[in-house]
C-alpha cells in the first residue's frame, strides 16, 4: 500500500469519525431540547397523582425551561473560558443526574427542583456541544454544512419529546419519560473517552486572554430573562391584565435594560454590544426564534384541537405527529445541499414561503376539518418548512463567528430558539384570545403567523439580493 492509499484511508476513518461524532452530539442537542417537550402531554396526570394547585403546575411546567434558557450566555461564557470539553462533561454529569433523580423523586417540590437543575446543566452542555461541532469541522465551509444540519435537530427534538410524552401517557408510568435524557447522558459521556475532540479552554482573542466571568451581568440577564419568560408564559392561562403576568414581565424588564446598560460599560461584557450588529446574524437569530415559536404553536394549538374538540387520545394525537416527525428528518438530510446551492438567505426564504402555505391552510381550521386531507399535508409543509428555515438561520446566526467566541454564539442562538417558545408563541396565544372560541383562536393564530412568516420570507429575499449569497 502506497502512501497515497494510507492518506486516502486515513482521511476515510476519520470523516467516519466526525460523521459518528457529530451524531451523538445531534443527540445530545436534540435531548435538551426534547426534555422540555416532554412533560407536556403527561402534565396532567402528574398534577392529579400530586394534588398539584393551578400555580403548583405552572411551576412545574417551567421549571426546566427557565434556567436553561437564563443560564445559556452564562454557559457560552463557561464554556469559552474553562474549554468545551469540559463543560460539556459537567454539564452532563448534570443534566444526567437530575433525570434520574426527576425519575425517582417521591414528590412535588423535588421534581420541581430537579427539573430545574436539568435546566442549569442544559445551559452548560448546549453552548459546549456546538463549541465541539467547531472542533469538528475547523474549516468554514465543513462548518457551515455542519450548522444547516444543526439547525434541525432541535426543533426534531422537541417534535420526538412531544410524540414521546404521548406514548408514556397512554403505555407507562410517567417516571420512564427520564429514561431518554438519562440514556443520552451516558451515551455522551462515554462518547466523551474515544470520538469528541479533546479541547482545552478557548482562546479568548489575538492576545490569548482568558474572558472574565462577569458576574453581575450573569445574574442580571439570568434573573431577567427568567423573569420575563415566566409573565410571558402565565400570561396564556392568567392574561395580560393578571399581576402573575405584568409583574415578572416588568421586573424583568428592568432587569434587561440594567444588562444592556452595565455592558456598555464593562471591559469584558457577557455579551458584547457588537456582536448583535451584524445583519446576517441578526437575520439567523431572527429566524431561529420564529422558528421555534411556530414549532411549538403547531404542537399546543392541535394538542388542545385533537384532544378536546375532536376527542383523540395522548397516544392518537401523539401519533399524528409522527409525519411532522419524518418530514423533518428528511428536510434536515438534504438541508446542508440546499443551502450550499441557493445560499442561507434564499433557504431560509424558502422555508419561511413553505411553512406558510401550511399555515394559511390551518387558518381555516374548524371543529370537523378533516384530518388526512387538511392537517395532515399542513402539518407536512410547516414541518418542510421550519427545518428549511433552522437550516439557514443556523448558518446566517453562527457566519463569523471567530473560534474564541463559539460558546457565546451558541449561548446567543439557544437563547433565541428558547425566546420563540416563549415571546413568539405568547404573542400568537394573545392573538387567538381574541376569538369567541379556541378553534377560531387556533385559525386566526396561525393565519398570524402565515402573515409574518411571508413577511419574513421577503425581509430574507431582499437579505440575498443586497448581500449576494452567506458564507456557507
Amino acid at each position: 500500500m502506497d502512501s497515497l492509499d494510507i492518506s486516502t484511508d486515513m482521511e476515510t476513518r476519520m470523516g467516519r469519525r466526525r460523521a459518528v461524532a457529530f451524531a451523538l452530539l445531534a443527540i445530545v442537542q436534540s435531548t435538551l431540547i426534547f426534555t422540555i417537550a416532554l412533560i407536556m402531554i403527561p402534565l396532567p396526570i402528574i398534577a392529579e397523582g400530586f394534588a398539584l394547585t393551578e400555580a403548583e403546575v405552572l411551576l412545574l411546567q417551567v421549571s426546566y425551561g427557565l434556567p436553561f434558557s437564563g443560564l445559556l450566555l452564562f454557559g457560552g461564557r463557561l464554556t469559552d473560558r474553562y474549554g468545551t470539553r469540559r463543560m460539556f462533561v459537567l454539564g452532563l454529569v448534570l443534566f444526567g443526574a437530575a433525570s434520574l433523580g426527576a425519575a425517582l423523586t417521591p414528590g412535588y417540590a423535588a421534581l420541581t427542583i430537579l427539573r430545574a437543575v436539568q435546566g442549569v446543566g442544559g445551559a452548560m452542555v448546549a453552548p459546549a456541544a456546538l463549541g465541539l461541532v467547531r472542533g469538528l469541522h475547523p474549516d468554514p465551509a465543513g462548518f457551515g454544512r455542519a450548522m444547516a444540519v444543526w439547525g434541525g435537530v432541535s426543533v426534531l427534538g422537541a417534535v420526538l419529546g412531544f410524540i414521546t410524552s404521548g406514548m408514556v401517557a397512554e403505555f407507562v408510568n410517567w417516571r420512564w419519560m427520564f429514561a431518554v435524557p438519562i440514556a443520552v447522558s451516558l451515551l455522551g459521556l462515554a462518547g466523551c473517552a474515544g470520538l469528541l475532540p479533546a479541547t482545552g479552554r478557548a482562546v479568548a482573542g489575538p492576545e490569548a486572554t482568558r474572558p472574565g466571568l462577569d458576574l453581575p451581568g450573569a445574574l442580571l440577564a439570568t434573573s431577567g430573562i427568567a423573569l420575563a419568560s415566566f409573565g410571558l408564559i402565565a400570561s396564556n392561562d392568567a392574561g395580560w391584565g393578571s399581576i402573575l403576568t405584568v409583574g415578572p414581565l416588568a421586573a424583568g424588564a428592568v432587569l434587561l435594560l440594567a444588562f444592556v446598560l452595565a455592558e456598555r460599560r464593562r471591559r469584558d461584557p457577557l455579551l458584547p454590544p457588537d456582536f448583535l450588529c451584524n445583519p446576517l446574524r441578526l437575520a439567523g437569530l431572527g429566524g431561529v426564534l420564529l422558528a421555534a415559536a411556530i414549532s411549538v404553536l403547531i404542537e399546543y394549538a392541535l394538542l388542545v384541537y385533537l384532544q378536546q374538540t375532536r376527542g383523540w387520545t395522548p397516544f392518537e394525537t401523539a401519533a399524528s405527529f409522527l409525519p411532522f416527525a419524518v418530514a423533518l428528518i428528511g428536510t434536515n438530510s438534504i438541508a446542508a445541499a440546499i443551502v450550499g446551492r441557493i445560499g442561507a438567505e434564499r433557504t431560509m426564504a424558502a422555508g419561511f414561503l413553505t411553512a406558510a402555505l401550511g399555515l394559511a391552510a390551518l387558518a381555516f381550521l374548524e371543529p370537523g376539518t378533516d384530518y388526512p386531507t387538511v392537517l395532515l399535508p399542513a402539518q407536512i409543509l410547516v414541518a418542510v418548512g421550519i427545518a428549511l428555515v433552522f437550516a439557514g438561520a443556523a448558518v446566517l446566526s453562527m457566519a463569523h463567528v471567530p473560534p474564541w467566541q463559539m460558546g457565546l454564539a451558541g449561548g446567543v442562538m439557544n437563547t433565541a430558539m428558547e425566546l420563540g417558545p416563549t415571546v413568539g408563541f405568547s404573542l400568537l396565544m394573545a392573538v387567538a384570545a381574541t376569538a369567541a372560541d379556541s378553534v377560531a383562536g387556533y385559525a386566526r393564530a396561525f393565519g398570524t403567523a402565515a402573515a409574518t412568516y411571508t413577511l419574513f420570507a421577503l425581509i430574507a429575499l431582499a437579505i440575498a439580493g443586497r448581500r449576494g449569497r452567506a458564507p456557507e
